[in-house]
């Protein structure tokens, strides 16, 4: 039963985050905003969509471990595995501002996570929590980085934009942007009853779940988005949507989160960040050196095994 309430969540997740991104994309279009302006904010949303779901409801539920596991798994599952398996479809060659700007602010948010999550060690508390005022912190990081995209965007020009927002009449926009939410809203309930289910019947942790089996689940838009541009011979795509969905999940997912409901960090270890930040250490030190700029096949390999390990030591530990 837990199962089928983790897969159903699962598929009323990605159906409502695409119906939603698609209506409210139409209507951005209606009123003449430009795709770029579209591409950063609500195709970029519809993408980290799950995440948001999933981390929103277990805070509400009270179920913190599965709300910063579904965020730390799924950025480690996104740098490791996803760029992993799509250098060994293809190459993948980093552009010098992903490099020197992009993938750096990567890292400095997993740090921030890091910091900000060792309140016993840091200040002496008796247990770490991320706050309310934690919370707002990263959603301000969020505000810095939304506000860098938007002038990054400012170079490019509108022509550049290679998809095409679907046209559809007004009525249809909202049939599709109220259905995506209320689908997003049941199938989040329904996956994080499905997941602690599934924790409490194996006898395992939420927080390796959430690590783990939510992570993967909520990052499979992500991973079938760079696997897919691989094959069409774009797998530069890949870092973008990977560092994007990064960002994107520390600081606007576990911000909403925490803003909502202080969340305790009690199944999170120092071994689940730090391997979030050695990831990103990991994916710009592969790019920097050795093949220039280039995530060659045999660094993808390395990446995959790592992640095949570290959730080795995750099952044994548990």
């Amino acid at each position: 039963m837990n199962i089928l309430l983790l897969i159903g969540g699962l598929v009323l997740i990605l159906v409502g985050a695409n119906g939603l991104t698609d209506g409210a994309a139409a209507v951005a279009k209606r009123f003449h905003i430009p795709s770029i302006v579209i591409g950063l904010t609500i195709v970029a949303f519809g993408t980290s969509a799950p995440e948001l779901t999933v981390s929103v409801s277990s805070a509400i539920k009270g179920s913190a471990d599965i709300a910063i596991g579904n965020v730390v798994g799924s950025n480690i599952f996104n740098t490791l595995m996803i760029v992993g398996c799509t250098a060994l479809f293809a190459p993948i060659v980093i552009s010098r501002n992903t490099l020197k700007k992009e993938i750096p602010l990567c890292i400095l948010s997993s740090v921030v996570l890091l910091v900000i999550a060792n309140d016993v060690l840091l200040d002496g508390d008796s247990k770490n929590t991320l706050s309310i005022t934690d919370g707002l912190v990263l959603l301000c990081f969020f505000a810095i980085f939304l506000g860098y995209t938007f002038a990054i965007a400012g170079n490019k020009e509108e022509g550049d934009e290679e998809e095409e927002i679907k046209e559809m009449p007004a009525w249809r926009s909202a049939l599709y942007i109220i259905g995506g939410l209320a689908a997003l809203i049941c199938g989040g309930s329904l996956f994080v009853d499905g997941a602690g289910g599934i924790a409490r019947s194996l006898g395992v942790s939420e927080s390796v779940i959430g690590l783990t089996l939510v992570a993967g689940g909520t990052s499979l838009p992500e991973l079938a988005t760079s696997i897919v541009a691989a094959l069409k011979k774009n797998p530069e795509i890949a870092i973008g949507n990977v560092i994007g969905s990064n960002l994107f999940n520390i600081f606007f997912v576990l911000g909403c989160s925490a803003s909502i409901m202080p969340l305790g960090v009690t199944g999170i270890t120092n071994l689940d960040l730090l391997t979030l930040v050695g990831s990103g250490i990991l994916l710009w030190f592969f790019g920097l050196f050795f093949a220039k700029r280039t995530i060659t096949r045999v660094e993808g390999s390395i990446m995959v095994l790592a992640y095949v390990a570290y959730t080795t030591v995750l099952i044994y530990q548990a």
